[in-house]
């Protein structure tokens, strides 16, 4: 109880300090966070994706002007198409329906690179016994030694999960992110269709988050600190999935890799707070061209701080006597200051707004 008091406390930290922020700033991190928890809770499974496709992806259906404009593959939309499902409309109730739609939204065409895969519909009974096994194949001795899980047979999948539905629909005093972890436990180890079970599970703990929340808007990205931890994830959901039905050990390590979860996002939205504060102190002192807005911008976004008179003219695609001239007016502005080297040479860094 300490510790989901000590989470639920830093949870409403983060979205009291990002609802503070104007609507660009937490578009931007929604993407962020959306952009991460598709590509981590993939990479958890062992599926690469590309950055900038994903987010491109994901900024396109949020009706953000994408940074990218990168063509995503099937297998990339499927994955945001779920995970926007999940976050976006959380409010919805979970159905069977709902879960063959995100199955079959992560396996386009029914296939898992050259493996086909059972979309939308349970796992037969021919796939029995479902385990998760590791060391050498063919050696049942050894076999029998790495079986690491074994999921329910296939004839119990309706009845567990028609349970699970009306479990995680219910209302009753559960709090919302123990409900989360619980039901990440519970839908992985049912371990329903034949391929997704992990990646559907952390949305359903996603779509979980989202109802603690309150909100549409995605702040962290658990699945990202869960691919930071990935040894101890699979080691901790293995103890508890053959062990007794006490998934404490199971909540606490949740709970745990929440908290870490919540820092990190604080940890990273001291860039995006420190971009607000830069723009409303310029946009309360000077009104700025478009092609100042645009060099700023990638000042305070790349890792590149510094600006000189040639790269300003090649993001803007203007003239160096241009170039020079925006960038006067914003050294008398104080937006701007100059770096010690004069003519050519000279380099330009953004002022810190004043106290």
């Amino acid at each position: 109880m300490p510790t989901l008091v000590d989470v639920r406390h830093r949870q409403g930290h983060l979205l009291g300090r990002m609802k503070g922020l104007g609507f660009r700033f937490r578009a931007e991190a929604v993407l962020e966070s959306l952009t991460s928890d598709v590509i981590k809770s993939s990479a958890i499974e062992g599926t690469v994706f590309d950055p900038a496709s994903v987010r491109s992806s994901i900024a396109r259906r949020m009706g953000i002007h994408p940074f990218d404009t990168t063509a995503s593959s099937r297998a990339i939309e499927g994955a945001v198409e779920m995970m926007l499902d999940a976050t976006q409309n959380h409010a919805e109730p979970l159905t069977v329906e709902r879960l063959f739609s995100w199955q079959s939204s992560l396996f386009p065409g029914g296939r898992n690179g050259m493996h086909r895969v059972l979309v939308g519909q349970w796992r037969p009974p021919e796939m029995d016994p479902m385990q998760v096994v590791s060391g050498p194949f063919g050696r049942d001795h050894v076999r029998r030694k790495n079986i690491h899980f074994e999921a329910p047979t296939a004839d119990r999948i309706p009845g567990e999960v028609e349970r699970f539905l009306a479990w995680f629909e219910q209302s009753d005093d559960t709090d919302p992110v123990l409900r989360a972890g619980i039901a990440h436990l519970r839908f992985v180890t049912v371990h329903p269709f034949e391929d997704g079970n992990g990646r559907i599970s952390r949305a359903i703990a996603d779509l979980a988050l989202a109802r603690a929340d309150g909100s549409a808007q995605r702040f962290y990205s658990m699945s990202a600190q869960i691919e930071a931890e990935k040894k101890q994830y699979y080691d901790v959901l293995e103890q508890s999935q053959k062990g007794t039905t006490d998934i404490t050990r199971w909540l606490a390590w949740f709970l745990a890799c929440f908290s870490r979860t919540l820092q990190r996002a604080e940890d990273q939205a001291v860039g995006i707070f420190r971009k607000a504060a830069v723009w409303e102190w310029i946009n309360h002192t000077l009104a700025i061209s478009d092609r100042q807005r645009l060099v700023i911008n990638a000042m305070l976004d790349g890792t590149d701080h510094k600006l000189s008179t040639s790269r300003y003219a090649k993001l803007t695609r203007c003239s160096l006597d241009t170039a020079l001239r925006d960038i006067k007016v914003l050294l008398e502005a104080g937006i701007l200051t100059a770096g010690p080297r004069g003519g050519r040479s000279t380099k330009y860094q953004l002022q810190s707004p004043p106290l």
